[in-house]
């Protein structure tokens, strides 16, 4: 007996992209001193790859204070008002540890964060870590 109901071929799916696929594409290169974006001398937008991305979503989500930002849930942002607020140095650098590691693994597309270093200038304290994305081989040192 032939069949009565029309069938059709589907096409074969496409793969899914990775989780670090989906989330960094090629975006406008930051410049964190000036707090500006980056153009070239035509006033044209300069185009950062994809792991320059990365790297700049962690400085900035690191740079933000957790709950500050009423465009951002939650989870965006570093506790930098309440680790500062810690009684000696060492709970201080433990808890900068904590809040950025805790801050940038929100994030699918990132691997690891350690090799913390601190380097206190008076009142001023600068972070360095290194920080890998799941789609990259190396990892790459960052200072906030």
């Amino acid at each position: 007996m032939p069949n009565i109901y029309q069938t059709l071929n589907l096409p074969s799916l496409i793969q899914p992209r990775s989780s670090a696929q989906k989330n960094y594409f090629p975006s406008i290169a930051f410049d964190f001193e000036s707090g500006d974006f980056l153009f070239d001398r035509a006033g044209r937008p300069i185009i950062a790859n994809e792991k320059e991305t990365f790297e700049q979503w962690c400085l900035k989500t690191c740079m933000t204070e957790r709950g500050t930002r009423l465009s951002y849930s939650d989870k965006i942002g570093c506790e930098w008002e309440a680790a500062m607020k810690e009684s000696d140095a060492e709970a201080v650098k433990s808890s900068i540890i904590r809040t950025i590691t805790e801050t940038i693994l929100t994030n699918p597309a990132a691997e690891w964060v350690k090799n913390f270093s601190f380097e206190a200038a008076g009142d001023e304290l600068k972070v360095s870590f290194d920080v890998k994305g799941r789609a990259w081989l190396e990892s790459s040192r960052l200072t906030i």
